[in-house]
């Protein structure tokens, strides 16, 4: 009697599994997430270096760099808006979820140079740790995210905002800091001043008619 209630036991939690269409055990999946930077619209952003402290407290440097940002297709889009969530990817290849993230970055439009650490809360690594275990509600027959993901957002000013995506790849503000300005310039002061690119010819006409919309990130 004790081995046939054992044996029920299994099949029904077997069944469980089987019968939820959420689950995403079986999708596959990267072991690492992914760490993405945006700035807004005309206000290009270009990372000079990035680390990351896991939850292990092990230190990953020069996760992602170079020249993040754009330029609207079509005119009357405004600088408050984000430039997207992060088109180049960066896998922190042997990195637990993250519990801070330091970036060091040069503002082109102002020029300036700032740096941030950014404290990741528990929730946010909730929702990374949910996106990877649980299929979308509205698509339950498409496979879960490859990896989870988290982005910072570098605006004038030294602002510094987060994002993590849900299941449904929806992002979900999760952080904002305030950065400081670095006193050595752009490179650390090895470039003789010089910021790494130039502003474009559209940014430089959006900040001359419009400015720079200090306090709207």
């Amino acid at each position: 009697m004790r081995a046939l209630l054992i044996l029920v036991s299994i099949l029904l939690s077997t069944g469980c599994r089987v019968l939820d269409p959420l689950s995403a055990e079986r999708d596959p999946h990267s072991p690492w997430w992914d760490l993405k930077f945006t700035a807004p619209f005309y206000m290009h952003a270009y990372v000079e270096h990035s680390a990351v402290v896991d939850t292990s407290n092990r230190v990953f440097h020069r996760r992602g760099g170079g020249l993040h940002g754009g330029e609207p297709k079509r005119e009357g889009v405004s600088a408050t808006d984000w430039s997207g969530f992060g088109a180049k990817s960066h896998l922190v290849t042997g990195a637990e979820l993250p519990q801070r993230i330091y970036v060091r970055w040069q503002s082109l439009a102002e020029p300036q140079t700032y740096d941030a650490w950014v404290e990741i809360p528990d929730e946010a690594r909730q929702i990374m740790k949910k996106t990877t275990s649980r299929r979308c509600p509205n698509y339950p027959d498409r496979e879960s995210p490859y990896y989870a993901s988290l982005t910072l957002g570098l605006a004038p000013g030294g602002i510094v905002q987060a994002w993590t995506f849900d299941e449904c790849y929806k992002p979900i503000k999760i952080a904002r800091a305030e950065g400081d300005v670095v006193p050595l310039g752009p490179f650390l002061g090895k470039n003789e001043g010089r910021y790494a690119y130039p502003v474009s010819e559209r940014s430089r006409r959006y900040i001359e008619r419009f400015g720079i919309p200090y306090g709207s990130w």
